[in-house]
Protein backbone atom coordinates (compact mmCIF):
# COMPACT_ATOMS: atom_id res chain seq x y z
CA UNK A 1 0.00 0.00 0.00
CA UNK A 2 1.26 3.44 -1.27
CA UNK A 3 0.77 5.97 1.51
CA UNK A 4 1.40 9.86 0.21
CA UNK A 5 1.20 13.00 2.58
CA UNK A 6 1.74 16.73 2.20
CA UNK A 7 2.45 19.84 3.96
CA UNK A 8 1.82 22.77 2.92
CA UNK A 9 4.53 25.57 4.88
CA UNK A 10 4.07 28.81 6.12
CA UNK A 11 5.64 31.31 8.35
CA UNK A 12 6.85 34.99 9.16
CA UNK A 13 7.57 37.31 6.17
CA UNK A 14 8.51 35.07 2.81
CA UNK A 15 9.09 31.64 4.07
CA UNK A 16 6.24 29.76 2.42
CA UNK A 17 6.96 25.85 0.60
CA UNK A 18 5.04 22.50 0.10
CA UNK A 19 6.51 19.43 0.58
CA UNK A 20 5.71 15.77 -0.23
CA UNK A 21 6.07 12.20 1.25
CA UNK A 22 5.11 8.89 -0.51
CA UNK A 23 5.65 5.75 1.45
CA UNK A 24 5.40 2.40 -0.66
CA UNK A 25 4.85 -0.12 2.06
CA UNK A 26 4.83 -0.14 6.07
CA UNK A 27 8.53 -0.70 6.36
CA UNK A 28 9.65 1.13 3.31
CA UNK A 29 11.78 4.21 3.73
CA UNK A 30 9.86 7.39 3.67
CA UNK A 31 10.64 9.44 0.21
CA UNK A 32 10.49 13.24 1.04
CA UNK A 33 10.62 16.02 -1.57
CA UNK A 34 9.86 19.64 -1.48
CA UNK A 35 11.13 23.35 -2.09
CA UNK A 36 10.59 25.82 0.42
CA UNK A 37 11.12 29.75 -0.55
CA UNK A 38 12.28 32.89 1.37
CA UNK A 39 14.97 31.37 3.32
CA UNK A 40 18.04 33.17 4.01
CA UNK A 41 20.98 31.77 2.67
CA UNK A 42 22.82 28.66 4.21
CA UNK A 43 21.29 25.25 5.99
CA UNK A 44 17.92 25.37 8.15
CA UNK A 45 16.49 22.64 10.06
CA UNK A 46 13.73 20.80 8.96
CA UNK A 47 11.32 18.50 11.64
CA UNK A 48 8.47 16.91 12.25
CA UNK A 49 6.89 18.02 15.24
CA UNK A 50 4.34 15.78 17.15
CA UNK A 51 0.97 18.25 16.99
CA UNK A 52 -0.77 18.91 13.94
CA UNK A 53 -1.98 22.10 16.10
CA UNK A 54 -0.72 25.67 14.46
CA UNK A 55 -3.83 27.37 16.26
CA UNK A 56 -0.68 29.50 18.02
CA UNK A 57 1.20 29.80 15.15
CA UNK A 58 4.14 27.39 14.49
CA UNK A 59 4.46 27.15 19.00
CA UNK A 60 1.31 25.19 19.50
CA UNK A 61 2.66 21.98 17.44
CA UNK A 62 4.65 20.86 20.42
CA UNK A 63 8.42 19.25 20.79
CA UNK A 64 9.56 16.88 17.97
CA UNK A 65 8.07 14.10 16.56
CA UNK A 66 10.08 10.93 18.73
CA UNK A 67 7.84 7.91 19.05
CA UNK A 68 10.92 6.16 20.63
CA UNK A 69 12.29 8.77 22.69
CA UNK A 70 15.63 7.93 21.17
CA UNK A 71 18.28 11.62 21.60
CA UNK A 72 18.27 13.71 18.61
CA UNK A 73 20.77 12.77 15.77
CA UNK A 74 21.96 13.29 12.33
CA UNK A 75 20.38 11.43 9.18
CA UNK A 76 23.72 8.96 9.07
CA UNK A 77 23.47 8.13 12.49
CA UNK A 78 22.12 5.06 13.49
CA UNK A 79 20.12 6.14 16.19
CA UNK A 80 17.26 8.65 15.24
CA UNK A 81 17.54 10.65 11.82
CA UNK A 82 16.51 14.53 10.81
CA UNK A 83 17.09 16.49 7.73
CA UNK A 84 18.45 19.67 6.72
CA UNK A 85 17.24 22.29 4.21
CA UNK A 86 19.62 23.89 2.58
CA UNK A 87 19.48 27.97 1.74
CA UNK A 88 18.26 26.58 -2.00
CA UNK A 89 15.07 25.07 -0.04
CA UNK A 90 15.75 21.89 -1.66
CA UNK A 91 15.18 18.73 0.86
CA UNK A 92 15.36 15.24 -0.39
CA UNK A 93 15.56 12.29 2.10
CA UNK A 94 15.05 8.24 1.44
CA UNK A 95 15.45 6.32 4.63
CA UNK A 96 13.86 4.61 6.40
CA UNK A 97 11.46 7.15 8.53
CA UNK A 98 8.37 7.06 10.29
CA UNK A 99 5.38 9.33 8.30
CA UNK A 100 3.51 11.25 10.87
CA UNK A 101 0.47 11.88 9.50
CA UNK A 102 -1.45 15.16 11.14
CA UNK A 103 1.81 15.96 12.72
CA UNK A 104 3.81 19.24 12.08
CA UNK A 105 6.57 20.02 9.25
CA UNK A 106 8.77 22.42 11.17
CA UNK A 107 11.55 24.41 9.34
CA UNK A 108 13.61 26.44 11.70
CA UNK A 109 15.86 29.65 12.15
CA UNK A 110 19.85 27.72 11.79
CA UNK A 111 21.39 24.41 11.51
CA UNK A 112 21.19 21.69 13.26
CA UNK A 113 23.67 20.62 14.94
CA UNK A 114 22.71 16.61 14.62
CA UNK A 115 22.67 16.26 18.51
CA UNK A 116 26.42 17.01 18.42
CA UNK A 117 26.23 19.98 20.24
CA UNK A 118 27.64 19.00 23.44
CA UNK A 119 24.22 20.41 25.58
CA UNK A 120 21.31 18.62 26.61
CA UNK A 121 19.42 21.10 24.24
CA UNK A 122 21.17 19.31 21.28
CA UNK A 123 20.16 16.06 21.85
CA UNK A 124 16.20 16.53 22.09
CA UNK A 125 16.24 19.78 19.33
CA UNK A 126 19.62 20.02 17.52
CA UNK A 127 19.92 23.72 18.50
CA UNK A 128 18.26 24.49 15.82
CA UNK A 129 16.60 27.97 17.18
CA UNK A 130 13.28 29.19 16.23
CA UNK A 131 10.52 27.92 14.26
CA UNK A 132 10.60 29.60 10.65
CA UNK A 133 7.81 28.15 9.24
CA UNK A 134 5.27 25.40 9.63
CA UNK A 135 2.25 23.19 8.42
CA UNK A 136 0.34 20.21 9.36
CA UNK A 137 1.38 16.93 7.44
CA UNK A 138 -2.03 15.53 6.23
CA UNK A 139 -2.69 12.67 3.28
CA UNK A 140 -2.81 13.38 0.03
CA UNK A 141 -3.97 12.04 -2.97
Amino acid sequence: MVVKAVCVLKGAGETTGVVHFKQEGDSAPVEITGEIKGLTPGKHGFHVHAFGDNTNGCISAGPHFNPHNKNHAGPTDEERGSDTVHGNGVIKKNKPWELCIDGTCMIKYRTDDLGKGGNEESLKTGNAGGRLACGVIGIAQ
